[in-house]
């Protein structure tokens, strides 16, 4: 039997995580992840990066990405009992954007201190993604 999610529950669930695996293509077509830390704000999800990094050079190529997020389950009273995490996945547009483009509070929630000087931002951009299609859920 399939539990049904809704929208409103996936949002939620995106909005307490943290961690997720990023799907990219490559200027040669080869695939690619990567685990990032990301923040969800106003229903579109936020990663800090550096401008030189892979994941921006990829991003810039090619904004088409996938964002998978394990979710942790446990059995209470036996944490040793292993059960595969529960994930939430799906295609997204990605955009690199300055720091200057995006809610401080996004800068401050993803790059705490150093939102606060500009040498450093100047090094930094964000990769905001937003959803495209449906949440693909398992677990």
């Amino acid at each position: 039997m399939n539990a049904q999610i809704t929208t409103d529950q996936v949002w939620e669930i995106l909005a307490k995580e943290l961690f997720a695996v990023l799907g990219m293509v490559t200027a040669r077509g080869e695939a690619r992840t990567v685990g990032i830390v990301y923040i969800e704000h106003e229903r579109k999800l936020y990663i800090g990066t550096r401008q030189s990094s892979w994941k921006a050079k990829h991003v810039r190529q090619n904004p088409h990405v996938s964002l998978t997020i394990p979710i942790a389950k446990r059995i209470p009273l036996l944490p040793w009992f292993k059960i595969p995490a529960a994930t939430i996945t799906f295609a997204s547009t990605a955009t690199v954007l300055d720091p200057a483009e995006v809610d401080p509070e996004v800068c401050e929630r993803l790059f705490r201190s150093m939102s606060e000087d500009p040498a450093q931002l100047a090094q930094l951009c964000i990769l905001e993604l937003i959803p495209q299609g449906d949440f693909l859920t398992y677990g």
